[in-house]
């Protein structure tokens, strides 16, 4: 029994020597396929390049029998799905575009997050971190932690190392704002990385004195803007009901001190939000920003408890993000220059070899090893979401603390080790065999919290609900589109800031 095992080949299978060729024939590459539509199967290789070809074409192609003169054939060939005699070198370039996809892995953790506060003055019902009343000063970090946790970052091997400062509201603890830019800047005179201070805020408290400082260390702000002023208010209360007044008067204050590109904003969606896609986009056009990132909510926080009255289904997040979407391309047609960010990352894994850094589109996750988070307690989370996560009581994905456990014991140890075995797409059900596996990507805290394992559901999940969707929709738009549309979306990727957008949404942090 045991010989006839492992003799045949499994039923289905074929053996091995089948995907060989034979030398005057060709190979097949990795790759992954499914149907598209009733006429078309897309094929997807290991870098992500990708190839329409009717299922008769596809059939031919695996059973080896394409005529090497067709036009399919040059195709196939030159987007790496078949080798032949003739493909000298071709082995090597696909290497070098996997190690390119890949190379967001070789610096380690780059996007260091610390929660100075927990205190915040909003009460905004999607808050993702439990935030507590202005008041409670006992939730805030100390001086003692934020200097454990500046050493800790600076054992990073990483080149580039951002400090984010997030909440609650971080500018309710300013001086210990100050205190770290000002402590790792004297750090940094030895250690000479490329640092970059953003600090997530609502902007309702900026003052003159806080400009000035973030003029002089060169510190960008990131804030929330959820459309217009009915619905930023509805979205985002305070005492007053002043929360767009400020936020938009914030905005103009900080542009005028710090830089027009020096503040960037962030959408989250409500259900009040979807009835209003157009305007959404048009109050960013208004405000003077180039880009909108198309947010659904997370199921963390308060943003867990009111599910019921602020929620909606993922098919209903998909809709409006097609109309918001759709309408952002008719304003790049008559000439006013804004993109969707969401759309911008998964283009670029799309359209080149390069990587994002996007922690939410990797493969590993970048849990742990893009981003790391440093609580007000000094206890250490692998990503913002495991921090949400502890602040409704599973502690789960905590690494750590910073007074007890060492650099080596954080980030070397058996749990995250665990996370990011278990978020490989390459080996994940339900991922393995999905030809937009390279376009996207799993996050091991959001399966947990959704679905009570890292591994997750996929026929049921939110996250591939989105993705399949969003990316099916560009796919079709690059495919079907007209020509000006097509071009658009090239010049999302292709343009010279496209990198730094992309650099400044990197970590999928949620700001306060």
């Amino acid at each position: 029994m045991t010989e006839r095992l492992l003799s045949d080949p499994a039923p289905g299978f074929r053996p091995a020597g089948f995907y060989r060729g034979s030398a005057e024939g060709y190979r097949l590459l990795p790759f992954r396929f499914l149907r598209f539509d009733r006429d078309r199967c897309i094929l997807v290789n290991d870098v992500g390049e990708y190839l329409f070809v009717s299922p008769s074409t596809l059939h031919e192609f695996v059973q080896h029998r394409l005529s090497p003169t067709g036009a399919i054939y040059r195709e196939l060939k030159r987007k790496h799905f078949l080798l032949d005699s003739a493909s000298e070198g071709a082995l090597e370039l696909l290497a070098a575009k996997y190690r390119t996809k890949k190379s967001f892995l070789r610096g380690f953790t780059g996007l260091h997050i610390f929660v100075v506060t927990l205190r915040c003055e909003h009460s905004c019902p999607y808050c993702q971190v439990s935030r507590v009343s202005a008041d409670r000063t006992r939730y805030d970090m100390s001086p003692e932690t934020a200097h454990k946790a500046i050493d800790v970052m600076f054992r990073s091997p990483s080149p580039d190392l951002k400090v984010e400062f997030q909440g609650g509201e971080p500018l309710l603890n300013f001086e210990l704002i100050q205190f770290i830019v000002e402590a790792v800047e004297a750090r940094n005179r030895k250690e000479r990385r490329d640092i970059q201070f953003v600090v997530a805020t609502n902007l309702a408290l900026l003052t003159d004195e806080m400009l000035e400082f973030f003029r002089k260390f060169r510190v960008f702000l990131s804030t929330s803007l959820d459309g217009p002023e009915s619905l930023h208010n509805a979205n985002r209360p305070r005492p007053g009901n002043d929360s767009y007044k400020l936020t938009v008067d914030g905005i103009r204050r900080a542009r005028a001190a710090l830089g027009e590109d020096t503040v960037a904003a962030l959408m989250t969606t409500t259900r009040r939000s979807l009835a209003y896609p157009r305007e959404i986009v048009n109050e960013y056009v208004t405000q003077g920003f180039r880009s909108i990132f198309l947010r659904p909510l997370s199921p963390f926080g308060f943003a867990a408890k009111t599910g019921q009255s602020i929620g909606y289904s993922m098919n209903e997040f998909v809709c409006f993000y097609e109309a918001a979407l759709g309408h952002i391309l008719d304003l790049n047609g008559q000439g006013v220059d804004v993109r969707e960010t969401y759309a911008q990352l998964i283009l670029t894994k799309i359209l080149t070899p390069f990587a994002t850094r996007y922690v939410d589109l990797q493969s590993p996750a970048g849990t742990g090893i893009s981003v790391a988070v440093y609580n007000y307690d000094a206890d250490v989370y692998a990503s913002d979401e495991a921090r949400m996560l502890a602040e409704m009581g599973d502690c789960s994905f905590r690494l750590g603390n910073l007074h007890r456990q060492s650099y080596e014991e954080l980030f070397g140890g058996r749990l995250l080790r665990s996370v990011i075995a278990n978020s490989c797409v390459e080996s994940l059900p339900g991922c393995c065999d999905c030809p937009y596996q390279v376009y996207c990507g799993s996050d091991p805290v959001f399966n947990y919290a959704t679905h009570g394992d890292v591994v997750g559901h996929r026929p049921t999940s939110d996250v591939c609900t989105k993705n399949m969707a969003i990316i099916t929709l560009l796919l079709r738009l690059l495919e079907e589109g007209d020509s000006e549309t097509t071009k658009i979306l090239r010049s999302w990727v292709w343009s010279k800031r496209t990198n730094q957008e992309v650099e400044s949404v990197r970590s999928g942090a949620h700001e306060s």
